[in-house]
């Protein structure tokens, strides 16, 4: 398999260089050159499938032997062995907990799966690699512990200084070891863009050999095409109609949307997606007038989507060719804070099923814009005790910690402040290469 960069369809990499490279050379973003199509008889078989067959199964078509059968098996096998339930919530309308995992993010799927595929490539090499990545929140806890002790690998994670919750600082701050956290004296704008800055960095792509851990990476999207199967699986098990299935996905840089569609490009019968913004509105203003305007993200109460520029964008217009195909087959709507705070409010009240902001948007989603004869699935990303602060406010109790989370804190911070600029980036990377 071949996979093209998004600026250039003619500059391709391998898998290998794919996954170890991040971005292509010209600054685009990797897709497969085809997507194979899933026999139907696989489809029709999900439901006696468990999440690491079906999972395993699918990789291995996807990649088409580009990773040795039995270490794709094992690193299935090694990385998804927490469950993905489907819970039903009321009416049509069911919630995927995608935040079971160590770290309770659905980030967790993605990044664990690719750090044992970049240990995987590195160890052939004998080379080290060095991921660089910002959060906001969920990615920084997930893809530090995605990496973490992973041999040949050292991870940066750059947020800015006093701006998430200690639960969600303590998950990547107080590992130590391969993983360092970068504090910087800015915004997370500031962060995002001495991170491009860096992979623009040739200079310091050639001493360091960055890669990103961000949906962008082919090795962390397709295990997120794993799940959408998995809630497919579930619900034919539950004997549901299966003839108008709606996902509904929080959106903040597009990558789980994007695997949604090459779910179903790779037979997912999928009848469509809505898409949920929060302030932070760019892609909804995409399906609406055709334009895409990057801006700056505004800070709000669900802040995993607090993202004006969101990365996979070009993976998903290359994925669906023009804006009329993408407005067929994806609805999108956008919330303000105080109708996702009433989100979490109502679902709380009225179906007792507790929400996190970002998931709250996709929920919201299926009760405003599911058709009558469809079944919704709304994906549920993080635990609601990650952004206890926000959760307690809108429903008015103490939220429960569990004991998954609380163990991260206690723990003792090794944190290193940087200012905004990207040459204070520049010289603390190059300085801790030296000393390896």
């Amino acid at each position: 398999m071949r996979y093209y960069s998004t600026n250039d369809q003619t500059l391709q990499a391998t898998l290998e260089e794919a996954v170890l490279k991040g971005y292509a050379d010209d600054g685009g973003l990797f897709l497969p050159d085809h997507i194979p199509v899933l026999p139907q008889a696989f489809v029709s078989n999900l439901h006696a499938m468990t999440l690491q067959e079906m999972s395993y199964a699918i990789a291995d078509y996807a990649w088409q032997g580009d990773i040795d059968a039995s270490v794709l098996h094992d690193i299935v096998m090694e990385t998804l062995n927490f469950p993905i339930p489907l819970t039903y919530v009321g009416g049509n309308r069911f919630s995927l907990e995608l935040y079971h995992g160590p770290t309770m993010s659905f980030k967790d799927v993605g990044t664990r799966f690719m750090g044992r595929v970049v240990s995987h490539f590195t160890s052939r090499r004998h080379q080290k690699i060095n991921v660089l990545v910002t959060t906001s929140g969920n990615a920084g806890g997930a893809v530090a512990n995605g990496f973490y002790a992973i041999p040949n690998v050292n991870v940066f994670i750059l947020y800015p200084q006093d701006s998430l919750e200690p639960l969600q600082e303590a998950q990547f701050a107080t590992l130590g070891g391969n993983v360092t956290a970068l504090e910087v004296n800015g915004t997370l704008d500031d962060c995002r863009e001495m991170v491009r800055d860096a992979f623009a960095d040739k200079e310091l792509n050639s001493e360091m050999h960055l890669t990103t851990a961000r949906t962008i990476n082919v090795a962390r999207l397709l295990p997120q095409v794993f799940y959408y199967f998995y809630a497919y699986a579930q619900l034919a098990d539950r004997e549901q109609d299966l003839d108008n299935v709606v996902f509904a996905v929080p959106c903040g840089n597009l990558g789980n949307l994007t695997a949604g569609i090459m779910a179903k490009k790779m037979g997912l019968p999928v009848k469509r997606f809505i898409a949920a913004d929060n302030r932070n509105n760019v892609f909804t203003q995409y399906l609406e007038t055709g334009d895409f305007m990057p801006q700056q993200s505004i800070p709000s109460v669900a802040p995993a989507m607090d993202i004006g520029d969101p990365q996979n964008f070009p993976q998903l217009k290359s994925l669906l060719h023009s804006h009329m195909e993408m407005c067929e087959l994806i609805e999108g709507v956008a919330y303000n804070d105080e109708q996702i705070m009433n989100a979490i409010k109502h679902a709380w009240h009225d179906e007792h099923y507790l929400l996190d902001p970002q998931s709250a948007t996709a929920y919201q989603a299926l009760l405003d814009c599911l058709h009558e004869g469809e079944t919704g699935v709304a994906l549920a990303t993080a635990h609601p005790a990650k952004y206890r602060n926000t959760v307690e406010q809108a429903i008015g109790k103490a939220v429960h910690v569990p004991g998954t989370l609380a163990s991260f804190l206690g723990g003792t911070r090794h944190v290193t402040t940087l200012g905004s600029g990207y040459n204070a980036l520049k010289q603390f990377l190059l300085k801790h290469n030296a000393q390896q």
